[in-house]
């Protein structure tokens, strides 16, 4: 668990039970938090992770009168020693090894703030970022920012309030070596275009999806993105191979004996391959997937795979064994072979976590040839909420609201809680006990609103359960003021 440092509004937690607060994925918005942080007595509200640290300070700055938005970041790099470069170790059977303080979340979410930047200059105008999840010291205290979106793009990481920090979230480039026994290391995989995928925030008046990976760098892959890379190694005193030539945080220093040990891979790849879900996954289902091996050359080949399955946390963090086996695969003159395999329902259901992610790695090793590393992000989906409201949403006059659900699972469900909540429709979040629900049951909630604001109103429905995570809906509400 990471701890504040000050007296803020909410507390972080990643790790272990939430007995002594609320689970991060149990929050629906932030008026909640910040009544409970003022009933309080403006004591720490327990607890928080980056989606619910940006919600509540997108809310406070609004207050402000600060133009903010939420922005999310797919793939977003945690490079602690910002080098540009996060490297992954695995042994030999495909396990993570954990060599390194570097990381690579699913997501990662934050703050825009749009204001001048007189201590910056006019060109740094616009769109600031501000992170406040607790993830690192940044002058003494866990902070991050104003970082300028235009000194990211254009790689002046040399500028104050963490702008290397934010470009290596959105440009950092993956590199994973495999660790042998005898510690000498291979260098396997090398991706400049997997980190700051999709860089989003919500549309203004709608639920779409805004696109803004465009406000932090140029296209992947361009000239001018490559360009801009340099200029930010060369301005953190980087070489091109990743090491420093000067450091300004702490950072693993590698031996000239141990820099002998790294390699880099011999020769032309001699196997392709893939890992395809044959369905999208839904809990309590079985998983089904095709490790799908191309021999690229006319000899023939003997590959070994190594494949694991892991229940991840969305830091991507293993936290629990699911699946490990091996096996050879004879592969002909240019041949293909697709072999199918399952996760089992029962092998999952008591390692997964709350974030509802699987990481399967294949290691596929052939005798001649370089090594090839496959890995597939899987997340669960949960089952639908169904919900509707009957008749017009008037200013105080009672509508009544139905939501259905369904037990998705083989087994038996109990102890659930249905939650609402929605800005001029409920004053406090209404909580109501389900009953239980037998194996594929599906269970009806009746409630009624009063809205006290007219316009369009959002009214968000959150069922809470031990047997899975969160399964949250929600609907758009007009309501009319009282004629």
């Amino acid at each position: 668990m990471i701890l504040n440092d000050e007296k803020g509004v909410v507390e972080g937690k990643w790790n272990g039970k939430y007995c002594s607060g609320t689970n991060p994925l149990h929050w629906s918005g932030s008026v909640t938090i910040l009544r409970k942080w003022y009933r309080g007595r403006y004591k720490p509200v327990r607890y928080g992770q980056c989606w619910v640290f940006a919600g509540v300070m997108c809310t406070v700055l609004r207050s402000l009168g600060i133009p903010t938005r939420v922005i999310t970041n797919f793939n977003s790099a945690h490079d602690r020693n910002i080098n540009l470069s996060i490297d992954k170790y695995i042994d030999v059977s495909g396990k993570t090894l954990h060599l390194t303080e570097d990381s690579v979340w699913n997501f990662h979410v934050w703050n825009e703030s749009w204001f001048i930047r007189r201590d910056l200059g006019s060109f740094y105008d616009g769109w600031q970022v501000l992170d406040a999840t607790p993830q690192e010291r940044s002058k003494g205290i866990f902070q991050c920012g104003p970082a300028s979106t235009k000194a990211i793009k254009e790689g002046d990481v040399n500028l104050d309030y963490d702008s290397s920090f934010v470009f290596a979230a959105v440009n950092a480039d993956c590199v994973t070596w495999i660790h042998y026994s005898n510690k000498r290391k291979e260098r396997i995989y090398s991706n400049t275009r997997k980190i700051g995928k999709f860089i989003s925030t919500k549309a203004v008046s709608t639920n779409s999806r805004v696109d803004v990976t465009h406000n932090y760098k140029y296209p992947e892959g361009s000239l001018k993105e490559r360009q801009v890379y340099k200029k930010a190694l060369k301005l953190l005193g980087v070489s091109s191979t990743g090491r420093r030539t000067k450091v300004t945080r702490r950072r693993r220093r590698f031996s000239v004996a141990q820099r002998q040990n790294m390699t880099v891979p011999t020769g032309k790849p001699t196997i392709s391959g893939k890992l395809n879900l044959d369905a999208s996954p839904v809990i309590g289902q079985d998983i089904l997937l095709t490790l799908s091996l191309r021999n690229l050359i006319t000899d023939f080949k003997t590959v070994k795979v190594k494949l694991s399955a892991s229940a991840v946390l969305y830091t991507r963090k293993p936290k629990a064994e699911i699946l490990q086996w091996s096996r050879s695969i004879q592969l002909g003159s240019e041949e293909v072979k697709e072999i199918p395999f399952k996760i089992s329902y029962s092998q999952y259901k008591n390692a997964l976590m709350d974030d509802r992610k699987i990481l399967v790695t294949a290691l596929c090793e052939v005798r001649q040839g370089s090594s090839l590393l496959m890995e597939k992000d899987i997340l669960l989906q949960d089952p639908f909420l169904t919900i509707k409201v009957f008749g017009p949403t008037v200013v105080h006059k009672a509508a009544n609201v139905q939501v259905t659900f369904t037990n998705p699972l083989s087994e038996m469900v109990t102890d659930c809680v249905l939650r609402a909540e929605g800005s001029g429709l409920l004053k406090e979040q209404l909580q109501i006990n389900v009953a239980r629900m037998a194996p594929m049951e599906s269970s009806t909630t009746e409630f009624e609103i009063i809205p006290y604001k007219s316009g369009t109103r959002q009214l968000q429905v959150d069922l809470v359960s031990n047997h899975f995570t969160d399964v949250k809906g929600f609907v758009m509400l007009d309501v009319t003021p009282v004629q």
